[in-house]
């Protein structure tokens, strides 16, 4: 297997390492069997750099790093929601929260004494990434954390399907890469539902509000699809569980009657949303309705989806394996996991031979490509 996106005569930054974070091992050792076959010309077992982050009966805790870094470009694969790792504080069983995450991140760099030649951080979903802007006497996470990153050392953080792409202005001297699965959505799409017709006489895209509208807009852009938009009225007089509840939904677009839907977003976080929004377009005579999300988080569980599923409000949901998911959903089906690990080694070995990864960011021709076969073969 190659890696097209280099040229031969690329040198290399310098030894390559991919440091797991607690409950990224999957991902990461997907990564690490990607980048082995990518890189024949080296006899390496692994990229992987085992390190441990122990805790004491205290709950504090710290980074042991196992082997030299010096002079390494190092990759650190950080999944600050997985919610599935748990420690010991007291005698207690405590699960470990983004902070928590957050906390060994900065261990782990701390550790490596500033000798690694070059550090990246790949945080899929970006923590605090929804406290972004300022709205009152508040404090601004997102921004306080790049900060803190490239204050320690950090040249380069990759994220996906940034909340907000505009927090990178908190380190506009500072490398900062918003990637987005917009090409392995749309392919995971056609091989879970073959008889999808990407043309708009038959499927549009539907942004689930104005902050999605952005994203939405390049898949209807490279599908040539007709695109809508919900709008959410909020009660802004109360807070419920931190932010103001939604009111209600309005749509705003073409008509839906017998077409399939795509409703794009960053992310699932309860699922009631995305749910009142596919009611909505149920009761406007949408055919089927498909939904991709980058992260699903489902904190209230599973069940509002599998009840949505049953009645025939959801089709489909497509959500990456960035993030740690419910042990339960490979059970649903409704639901279809997008894999990114080969992606994510694409990025990280292109990086490595420091060069340019815009065609890695920009998948169009590949979206286009992929289209014209999926017409060709009906």
């Amino acid at each position: 297997m190659m890696n097209n996106f280099i040229a031969e005569e690329s040198p290399i930054v310098g030894r390559l390492s991919i440091i797991s974070m607690k409950g990224c091992e999957g991902i990461t050792a997907r990564i690490d069997e990607y980048l082995k076959r990518f890189r024949t010309y080296e006899n390496f077992d692994t990229y992987v750099t085992h390190v441990t982050c122990p805790r004491f009966g205290t709950g504090e805790g710290k980074c042991v790093i196992d082997e030299t870094v010096r002079g390494h470009d190092v990759y650190i694969i950080c999944d600050v929601f997985n919610y599935g790792v748990t420690y010991k504080m007291y005698g207690m069983e405590n699960h470990m929260s983004p902070d928590d995450h957050y906390q060994d991140l900065k261990r782990i760099i701390a550790a490596m004494g500033g000798k690694a030649r070059r550090v990246t951080v790949v945080m899929p979903m970006l923590y605090e990434g929804r406290q972004h802007r300022r709205s009152g006497r508040e404090s601004l996470d997102a921004a306080l954390m790049l900060h803190e990153l490239v204050n320690m050392g950090v040249s380069n953080i990759i994220t996906f399907d940034a909340h907000d792409p505009r927090v990178s202005n908190a380190i506009p001297l500072s490398g900062f890469d918003d990637v987005q699965p917009t090409y392995q959505m749309i392919k995971a799409l056609t091989r879970a539902v073959p008889d999808i017709a990407l043309n708009k006489f038959d499927t549009i895209v539907i942004s689930p509000d104005e902050g999605g509208m952005s994203r939405c807009m390049y898949y209807s852009a490279v599908l040539k699809l007709d695109l809508g938009m919900f709008y959410k009225r909020r009660d802004y007089s109360r807070i419920v569980n931190g932010k103001n509840p939604i009111v209600a939904h309005e749509y705003l677009g073409r008509d839906v009657n017998g077409k399939d839907v795509i409703i794009v977003d960053d992310m699932i976080s309860s699922g009631e949303s995305v749910i009142d929004v596919a009611k909505n377009l149920k009761k406007q005579g949408a055919k089927r309705i498909f939904v991709f999300a980058s992260f699903g988080l489902f904190v209230n569980g599973l069940g509002v989806v599998d009840k949505a599923y049953e009645e025939g409000i959801i089709d489909k949901i497509f959500t990456t394996n960035l993030i740690y998911r419910d042990p339960g959903l490979k059970d649903r089906e409704w639901y279809y996991e997008v894999d990114m690990s080969k992606y994510i080694s694409l990025l990280i070995d292109t990086l490595n031979h420091d060069e340019t990864i815009s065609r890695l960011l920009d998948p169009v021709t590949k979206i286009q490509a992929l289209v014209e076969k999926l017409e060709n073969t009906k």
